[in-house]
């Protein structure tokens, strides 16, 4: 490859990073794409570092020594955040979502890309520090799928599904009895021993809490996995109960009531934003 000029090798950097989040690309790496000193690529990052910081498009971190490089980490704005919850909570509360048994329909919005890679973004934001290394993301089948995907893709680990029924093409599994918060019915999730590895830490993501009783499922699954629970992540809970089998956990919305009027009262979670 012939050589680049500045502007063009930074805006090669950005698209490869911002590709692959908290994936570290070594110096070597880049100054075998583009055919430049180290020293050059270190000049390099710094701007990219700095444009990143300055515009809230996230974090670059750099990482020194022999075999150090860069990574990208995922980063909101809190003004960025707090527009992108509250424009999911309008979207909640239009009429039309109330079904029989005044439930929510949500497909629409849990399976929207800009919604759920949004919401990714925050998750795998607060769980990318060293110090909350995740090694896995684990959700259960099905509408938390697309968030714990997004999320999975922003931390670069792998996605592990707790499924509701046994499937024998997954080899030996672990399973649970819980009670469906949602639903109040007794529940079983399975999940294949080789999934994850022992010792790691696992982050669970879910769509929805009511009373905590699928995360409290997915935690004791880690735990039969000899791992540790490294946070507990879901897009809504509701306000009642308000004592959860789960304690700490984050969300970034809340479920009020649907009224008489047939109004859905939502609103976003401001203090963890």
């Amino acid at each position: 490859m012939s050589k680049l000029k500045r502007n063009e090798r930074i805006g090669a950097i950005v698209k490869i990073l911002c590709d692959s989040p908290n994936k570290v690309f070594t110096l070597n790496y880049f100054t075998n794409m583009f055919n430049s000193a180290k020293s050059t690529i270190s000049e390099d990052l710094v701007i990219v570092k700095k444009i990143m910081e300055e515009l809230s498009l996230g974090k670059v971190v750099t990482l020194a020594g022999a075999a150090g490089g860069a990574k990208y980490v995922p980063m909101m704005g809190k003004e960025e955040k707090t527009t992108l919850i509250e424009k999911i909570c309008e979207d909640i509360r239009k009429k039309e979502r109330i079904m029989p048994g005044k439930y929510l329909y949500m497909a629409d919005i849990l399976y929207n890309p800009s919604y759920t890679k949004g919401i990714g973004d925050i998750f795998a934001e607060k769980y990318s520090d060293d110090g909350n290394q995740v090694d896995y993301v684990l959700t259960v089948e099905t509408k938390g799928i697309p968030i714990a995907m997004m999320t999975a893709r922003g931390l670069n680990v792998p996605l592990v599904i707790a499924r509701h029924e046994n499937k024998v093409t997954e080899g030996p599994k672990i399973s649970i009895n819980f009670i469906s918060g949602s639903t109040g019915k007794l529940q079983t999730m399975y999940i294949a021993k080789n999934a994850i590895k022992k010792e790691s830490k696992v982050l669970i993501v879910d769509d929805f809490m009511k009373a905590g009783g699928t995360a409290k499922g997915m935690i004791q699954l880690v735990e039969e996995l000899e791992c540790k629970v490294a946070g507990v992540c879901v897009l809504m809970d509701t306000i009642s109960p308000s004592q959860k089998l789960v304690q700490n956990y984050l969300s970034l919305i809340k479920f009020e009531a649907i009224d008489e009027a047939n109004e859905i009262i939502v609103h976003p979670n401001y203090e963890k934003l």
